[in-house]
């Protein structure tokens, strides 16, 4: 169902607890999951800037494999993720979130750390930006970003999502011990 140049967004809401928030994907992989509690607009949006024309479809099923990883993350029983991600950002943006991906669950890193990690020591804020635009929570955890003297810093899910991925995290890894 691509239409030309413009690849089909899949996507589901997936509902957690008392959490809900959308995901999608494209034929290649998962490419947004939304913050806690955030309506369908936030991923029109953020569709409609990074991947505009591209059509919208509710499947349920094609986002399954998703669903059920980032579940089981969010019960406390996976730790890293299978799934494929189609990322969409610039190159600076993709080696920020790849360095992300290699912040160990359970730990945490600073924005200067992740600049350290890139090989742009200087580009601080610039990592500070590439991690605001990370349109995958949870999967590229971003969260594992912490302010330098360990405050929690700017996080596009809110504060209090950032807070409860951390200290999930944290019980995961101490009952695991």
């Amino acid at each position: 169902m691509e239409t030309k140049n413009k690849p089909t967004l899949y996507w589901s809401l997936l509902k957690f607890k008392d959490w809900n928030f959308y995901i999608a994907s494209t034929s290649k992989g998962l490419v947004f999951v939304g913050s806690q509690n955030k309506p369908f607009e936030e991923l029109f949006e953020w569709a409609k800037k990074r991947l505009p024309g591209s059509p919208l479809v509710e499947d349920d099923a094609k986002l399954e494999p998703y669903v059920v990883e980032i579940t089981q993350y969010l019960e406390g029983k996976q730790k890293t993720f299978t799934v494929p991600f189609e990322y969409v950002g610039t190159q600076f943006q993709l080696a920020v979130w790849n360095a992300l991906c290699e912040i160990p669950y359970g730990q945490t890193k600073s924005y200067s750390d992740i600049a350290h990690d890139i090989n742009k020591p200087a580009a601080v804020r610039a990592v500070g930006a590439a991690i605001g635009a990370n349109p995958v929570l949870i999967t590229v955890p971003c969260h594992r970003v912490i302010g330098k003297n360990g405050s929690l810093t700017g996080y596009r899910g809110g504060i209090e999502m950032k807070t409860l991925l951390l200290d999930l995290e944290k019980q995961a890894s101490s009952s695991n011990e």
